[in-house]
């Protein structure tokens, strides 16, 4: 397939779409452009391409996605149906790239397809290859796992702003995690390796953690602290999720435990078995990286 020069991303002002776009700005071999939903009060610097978009209409994305090579999507897990209709205008303006919002869990293990968290990113998933089936448009999904420090940020490990931990299965579970602005740098290694990563699942990790790693480094970055630990089942909180969702309680509580099942349960093999780090650019992070990270965490 040609070079890809002009991408558009959709989401650019959320968690991870602000570092995708700020990745691909830092890179200077990209002309970028900013799909902004109409009404919007995302700003962006100063002489950014941003188009106001109507993301329930095809006309209004196609228009927008017209001379664009590839479409990244940072939209959240729950806009599937926004991104349904964002491929259809890809397809519809000869896009020759569609990179999904996965970023997540590997999809590829049956175990954690079936999830009802990820019913919405499998939709996506089987549509995307069913079109590259007919050469309508290629795509490239990204597994990363968990983010690192949104994962920290967000007390998904560890309850640091309680100093508590809940291990969950004896926290030995070893996963592989990634910094968000890791997952950005392999966006912009997909762009600029198209053939290398033309309709395939790409892998990614800075490093890989245990629950039991995190609250080991958790009590390095501060001896003082006294943390109260908790144990819990995994079967035991998934349980309690289908539950919720048979009485339709589709919240971060119900979905949190599907998660955890994503990320901590041995057959999920949340360690990815192979790593496209290389191909893309990226280093990993070492320990101490990780350290310095929980540092700002730990009270």
């Amino acid at each position: 397939m040609s070079a890809i020069k002009n991408v558009a991303i959709a989401g650019a002002s959320g968690d991870l779409g602000s570092h995708v776009f700020n990745k691909f700005v830092e890179s200077g071999k990209f002309n970028i452009r900013v799909l902004k939903r109409a009404g919007s009060e995302s700003t962006f610097p100063e002489g950014t391409d941003v188009v106001e978009v109507d993301y329930a209409s095809v006309d209004s994305l196609k228009s927008a996605l017209k001379g664009q090579d590839v479409v990244v999507s940072t939209l959240t897990t729950l806009a599937a149906a926004t991104q349904d209709t964002l491929i259809d205008a890809a397809v519809a303006a000869g896009v020759q790239r569609f990179i999904p919002s996965e970023f997540g869990s590997n999809l590829d293990v049956p175990s954690v397809r079936k999830l009802p968290l990820f019913s919405a990113k499998v939709t996506i998933q089987d549509k995307l290859i069913e079109l590259s089936k007919s050469s309508k448009i290629s795509y490239t999904f990204v597994y990363n796992s968990i983010f690192l420090d949104w994962g920290l940020a967000n007390n998904f490990f560890l309850d640091f702003k309680n100093s508590t931990a809940t291990i969950i299965d004896g926290g030995d579970s070893e996963f592989s995690t990634t910094t968000l602005g890791s997952v950005a740098d392999a966006v912009v290694g997909i762009a600029s390796h198209p053939e290398e990563t033309k309709n395939r699942v790409v892998y990614i990790q800075d490093t890989v953690l245990s629950q039991n790693k995190v609250l080991a480094l958790a009590k390095k970055a501060n001896p003082e602290t006294a943390w109260t630990v908790n144990h819990a089942v995994l079967d035991e909180l998934t349980a309690k999720s289908d539950e919720r969702l048979s009485q339709g309680l589709f919240d971060w509580e119900t979905f949190t435990p599907y998660l955890y099942r994503a990320i901590y349960d041995p057959p999920s093999v949340s360690k990815f078995p192979k790593l496209d780090n290389e191909l893309l650019g990226l280093k990993g992070k070492t320990e101490e990286d990780v350290l310095d990270l929980i540092k700002s965490h730990v009270k």
